[in-house]
């Protein structure tokens, strides 16, 4: 839990960059159009830090990591797939305040990292799945139950 704890917090911090780094970018250029660094903020806060917390929430009630193999799989594949995915971005936006062409490869490889995330959400889901399978039926709380005494 340290573990995804940590990466949530990065992706967090990382988010809150790509937002300043948007402003001061297209403020230094005087740039006023659409670029694809307006999207890194919020891809990075939902892909990263959303997406984390639920996984935070997923492996606390259901324990998703004792399926280690997959889990770590998991993990490894999604942060790969966030930041290839969010770094193509930058890069993509970056040319396109500065009026630079980008190479076809740009796009590929953000393909590559939505690639990855596909495969991460994959992995998790696996995880679930096995967690609920091999989970004991909860049983239902009593809410509210009181004990009668009659009286003889």
């Amino acid at each position: 839990m340290k573990k995804i704890f940590a990466l949530t917090a990065t992706w967090t911090t990382l988010g809150l960059l790509g937002g300043l780094a948007y402003r001061e970018i297209t403020k230094a250029a005087d740039f006023t159009g659409t670029t694809q660094l307006a999207v890194v903020h919020t891809h990075l806060l939902t892909l990263g830090t959303i997406i984390g917390l639920i996984l935070l929430v997923l492996e606390r009630t259901f324990s998703l990591s004792r399926f280690r193999r997959t889990f770590n799989a998991g993990l490894i594949t999604w942060n790969l797939g966030v930041a290839i995915t969010t770094v193509m971005m930058f890069v993509h936006g970056t040319a396109q305040v500065n009026g630079t062409e980008v190479s076809a490869a740009i796009p590929g490889i953000a393909g590559l990292g939505h690639m990855l995330l596909t495969a991460g959400f994959v992995l998790f889901f696996i995880c679930l799945g096995r967690s609920l399978k091999t989970a004991a039926p909860s049983t239902p709380a009593v809410v509210g139950a009181s004990v009668v005494v009659a009286d003889s």
